[in-house]
């Protein structure tokens, strides 16, 4: 039995921190994360990547819906085991979608055990449903963005929230022009972030998928971190920031545009920003810092592709529903990209096949994987599909489109998340400060790695559904 508790417990690298913060941004590719770019600043990404441990093939090996890679992320689990399959899916009891949230977790996360063990668990985001997926507990204390733009606190309030928001309220930003990084001074704005009185939503909506609405992420972390004096009391501290600004903006225009671009050179400001308030508050030794990514972005369907390119939900399940209703079965619902089936006596698994056969026949459509695990492929994409899968809630078949394929969703242009391609499983991963030593490592790992890493780190207990490994080639032991 010692044996046994000796070689889970290993000690943590050392010398330990007071204070760990996570970077993950919802959305951000790993080849974003280029150590060749010339307009990285020298304290951002640029540092990261010299002086921590940086792993350029890091992977999400499931659905990469923002909801699933933050809960990848925050239980060391896939979908499979933690449960949350999509951003939503049908409830058959209900007889309705509902949402991913907190509540529906079917694992214990990194920021839970870290309450267990004593320490302090912020996370900072711009919706209080993605912040609770993270934390995992009523331990941990949420800060997001309201309908007004401005932030709140799930439990007792700070008192200086009050006065931080009047100090910067997001109506400053009423017709602010977005810049690119070093523009010229005579350079137009790439964006005008307009507002008008009787469309206010439209402005919120502009000013979250800006540089201006990543800024507020990150300017309220600093405040938080000084003003709480994170990293330098007795208990330990865990500070996350969602970064959920880009995964907005990817909706309307894809992983591939310029705006694009330029929001990642503005989390390498606002990163260099951070490193410096974190090293001068509690040292250079005195914290460490990841970054990674809940998912990527396909490019955008290109306009005079996008009709065959971005696939109408609806159309695919009537073309199941034609291809199973005389065997007496039918299509109760599709949410993307999940069938869900009724109807026909004998063994289900033959109606979900029947159902698969019919949606492989719709160009689109490029794999299946049905509720019992037979799937149209064998090889790592089988792997991706089962990790992906949860018996109560992925209903009976899931889909794939094929690559660069995307879910429309009515807007005419943009994209979806949640596809099992490289493009949106690839995430940047980067761990700095002491207890790590720098290298490039070059061997393909996981997001659920992540947290099972952190824990030793922390010298907690990993998450109760933990499949990843402890990346102890980037310990410094």
């Amino acid at each position: 039995m010692l044996g046994g508790l000796a070689a889970r417990w290993l000690p943590a690298a050392s010398p330990r921190t007071r204070l760990i913060v996570l970077v993950l941004a919802e959305n951000m590719r790993a080849d974003s994360l280029d150590p060749g770019n010339p307009q990285f600043a020298p304290g951002g990404f640029r540092r990261l990547l010299e002086k921590g441990a940086w792993f350029p093939d890091c992977r999400h090996l499931s659905s990469t819906f923002s909801a699933c890679g933050i809960a990848n992320l925050a239980t060391g689990a896939w979908p499979s085991q933690h449960g949350i399959v999509a951003d939503s899916w049908y409830d058959r009891a209900a007889g309705r979608a509902v949402a991913a949230s907190d509540e529906d977790l079917l694992a214990t996360t990194l920021g839970a055990q870290a309450v267990a063990a004593g320490a302090r668990v912020s996370v900072v985001a711009l919706t209080r449903a993605h912040a609770a997926l993270f934390g995992g507990t009523r331990g941990a204390r949420l800060f997001f963005l309201d309908e007004r733009g401005r932030f709140t606190a799930s439990g007792v309030a700070p008192d200086w929230l009050d006065s931080y928001n009047r100090s910067k309220p997001p109506e400053a930003a009423r017709g602010a022009a977005w810049m690119a990084v070093n523009a010229a001074p005579d350079a137009p704005p790439l964006r005008t972030l307009t507002f008008d009185g009787e469309r206010p939503q439209e402005f919120l909506w502009l000013y979250k998928a800006s540089p201006f609405g990543q800024a507020a992420l990150f300017d309220f972390a600093g405040e938080l971190a000084g003003r709480d004096k994170l990293g330098q009391g007795d208990d330990p501290d865990l500070l996350c920031i969602l970064d959920g600004s880009a995964a907005l903006l990817g909706y309307e225009t894809g992983g591939g545009s310029p705006l694009m671009s330029q929001m990642v050179l503005q989390l390498d400001r606002r990163v260099e920003t951070l490193l410096n308030q974190l090293s001068h508050a509690v040292g250079e030794n005195g914290f460490n810092l990841v970054l990674s990514a809940a998912h990527g972005a396909p490019p955008e369907p290109p306009p005079a592709a996008r009709p065959r390119m971005a696939v109408a939900g609806e159309a695919i399940a009537q073309a199941v529903e034609s291809g199973i209703k005389a065997a007496g079965s039918h299509v109760e619902k599709y949410v993307y990209p999940f069938l869900y089936l009724k109807g026909g006596e004998g063994d289900p698994e033959n109606f979900r096949l029947l159902a698969a056969r019919a949606a492989m026949e719709q160009p689109a459509v490029a794999g299946f994987y049905t509720a019992r695990g037979a799937c149209s492929t064998h090889d790592e994409w089988e792997r991706r599909f089962r990790n992906s899968f949860h018996m109560k809630r992925s209903g009976d078949v899931m889909l794939s489109y094929r690559p660069e394929y995307v879910e429309d969703f009515g807007a005419g242009r943009g994209v979806s998340y949640g596809s099992l391609y490289n493009y949106d499983a690839r995430v940047p991963l980067c761990f700095y400060g002491p207890q790590f030593r720098a290298g490039v490592f070059e061997s393909p790992v996981e997001a659920v790695d992540v947290a099972p890493t952190l824990a030793r780190v922390m010298g907690i207990a990993e998450p109760s559904t933990a499949a990843g490994r402890v990346l102890g080639e980037a310990l410094a032991l």
